[in-house]
């Protein structure tokens, strides 16, 4: 019984040390293979040689609707040329599944793949905690930017400093991102309960 108790409270010590951490910017980013509204399986080694935008979202979180009505996703994408720049969006709403992103890609029109993360791997290992959180990853795989879309978290500036813009032309350009964290913003990330 003291053997089985002494074993217990070193898998609990060592527990801690097992636990994966997030996602450090300067850091290699995460990898991941997740599928798509459709089915197809999308990893990040796959898009190696260009930077990678990730896109926490839930249609659902008024934050993410406010953006979308905004075209704020659209307008910064538009500015990227599609050979160098990929945006991902990853849904790692538990209740989600692959009618819910193929049902809101379709009403919003969007160009890019929505990534199903329903057991939360991926969200916890980006240490995504909000939708938006938006990641910015460089050709070389390596994370730059985490954090808020903009710097506008109550929709009420006028010019806000989008920060995904500032910090992918900063990586295109061989430059520092400024910024490389700012506070996320948003609704919670709805992960399926432990």
């Amino acid at each position: 019984m003291k053997l089985v108790s002494a074993v217990a409270a070193l898998v609990l010590l060592a527990a801690p040390a097992l636990a994966a951490e997030e996602a450090k910017v300067g850091q290699p980013a995460p990898a991941f293979t997740l599928k798509d509204e459709s089915g197809k399986a999308h990893s990040l080694a796959q898009y190696k040689g260009k930077v990678v935008v990730l896109e926490w979202t839930n249609p659902e979180c008024p934050f993410v609707q406010r953006h979308y009505q905004a075209n704020t996703m659209a307008r910064t994408l538009e500015g990227f040329d599609p050979k160098q720049v990929v945006w991902l969006a990853v849904d790692s709403t538990s209740t989600h599944s692959a009618g819910t992103a193929k049902a809101w890609k379709q009403e919003k029109g969007l160009g890019y793949p929505v990534l199903l993360d329903t057991d939360g791997t991926t969200g916890h290992a980006y240490g995504a905690k909000t939708t938006p959180h938006m990641y910015v990853i460089d050709a070389q795989g390596v994370l730059r930017y985490a954090g808020a879309i903009d710097s506008d978290p109550r929709g009420s500036e006028k010019s806000p400093t989008n920060h995904v813009k500032t910090a992918v032309d900063a990586v295109l350009s061989g430059k520092p991102v400024p910024a490389s964290t700012t506070k996320p913003y948003g609704c919670s990330v709805k992960y399926k309960a432990s």
